[in-house]
């Protein structure tokens, strides 16, 4: 499963201070160095458009700068990273177990990732963020991170930390969520079986397990897995009728079973009328945050993507500087504003790009 445990450090870092790197101003404009030449190479995701954009602007602050770009796919990043014909490696979601372990296998140590926008709120094909959604009778409003493991999850013996096992990520089965009753809700409800539903095996369903599962691949047994309708995933026999899509599950299983509970995300969704979103929170004192483009751009809501550069940096070691200021530069106002005016992701907020700005140093 692509984790971006490797990225645990970058969670839990901040800047020691309140002020930025001093490579910023105070107002998070980049400060141009007095000279930068040489070539920067890019093999990944092209974060639909946005990495030519900085890249022609950050030109603009040094003429003498190059860009070799192979701009394929996510899947191609890590691989290039690894084989070494890449300085950066620009990717739309978390590493796979086994791009973790080819990385350290052959180097010794884990690839920096750094943290450059975040995902879509409603954005077909931009990394959207995941939404929970209920039948419209059911009562229930909000809904924590855990209880979503429990309800989505089965129990554990452990759980993946980036490639290893975690035995503290263990649970029993009586942490698992199998009737609305657990949640409390009265009457006709208490003794209901919630019936789940979601994706099939893709980069947002890795995403769902390490953000929600705990890096688990141990799920609710009634779990029903659908792929995106419209998609590449759609299978040939399908294509018509497209009974393994998300919007086929959502208007003839989630809409017509009221004790049921999906998720997937907003492109999907926003297909099919009269669902229900909840809010989450992550502590069972809230806050409970609503899903919308407003929660997703704070992110104040707790499942939003993020994209990544990720690159190949030996602890201890400085950044190669030519490296260092294009990083530095994406993180800026001027490189958060490239994004906004894209409109193809969402931009980060200031205490985010703080984290990311303290890995550069």
């Amino acid at each position: 499963m692509r984790t971006f445990i490797i990225l645990a450090s970058v969670l839990g870092l901040l800047l020691p201070s309140t002020k930025l790197c001093a490579d910023l101003d105070s107002n998070n404009n980049y400060v141009a160095k007095s000279k930068l030449s040489g070539t920067i190479r890019n093999y990944g995701f092209g974060f639909g458009g946005v990495l030519k954009l900085w890249e022609r602007k950050f030109q603009e602050y040094y003429p003498e700068i190059n860009f070799q770009d192979n701009l394929i796919t996510s899947d191609a990043a890590f691989p290039a990273l690894v084989t070494g014909v890449t300085d950066l490696a620009p990717d739309g979601g978390e590493p796979a177990i086994t791009e973790l372990l080819s990385f350290y296998e052959t180097y010794g140590y884990h690839a920096t990732g750094i943290i450059v926008a975040s995902g879509t709120y409603d954005v077909e094909g931009r990394s959207p963020g995941i939404i929970v959604y209920v039948n419209r009778e059911n009562p229930i409003n909000h809904l924590t991170i855990d209880q979503l493991d429990g309800i989505f999850g089965s129990e554990r013996n452990g759980a993946l930390r980036g490639f290893k096992w975690d035995l503290n990520a263990a649970r029993t089965s009586e942490k698992n969520i199998r009737t609305w009753g657990q949640l409390g809700l009265p009457g006709e409800w208490t003794n209901k079986t919630i019936q789940t539903y979601g994706h099939a095996p893709s980069g947002t369903t890795r995403f769902f397990q390490l953000r929600v599962l705990h890096n688990s691949d141990k799920w609710n047994p009634n779990y029903k897995s659908y792929v995106e309708t419209g998609s590449k995933m759609i299978d040939d026999s399908d294509k018509l009728d497209q009974h393994g899509g998300i919007q086929y599950m959502l208007r003839n299983e989630l809409l017509t079973n009221k004790y049921g509970i999906a998720w997937t995300i907003y492109p999907q969704a926003s297909k099919v009328s009269g669902l229900k979103a909840i809010s989450l929170g992550v502590t069972p004192e809230g806050p409970f945050v609503f899903p919308s483009r407003e929660t997703f751009k704070d992110r104040s809501y707790p499942l939003v993507r993020n994209l990544y550069f990720y690159l190949n940096r030996k602890p201890g070691t400085t950044i190669e500087p030519k490296l260092k200021e294009f990083l530095l530069f994406i993180l800026s106002k001027q490189g958060q504003e490239i994004i906004d005016q894209n409109g193809s992701y969402l931009s980060l907020p200031y205490s985010e790009i703080k984290k990311q700005l303290s890995l550069l140093n």
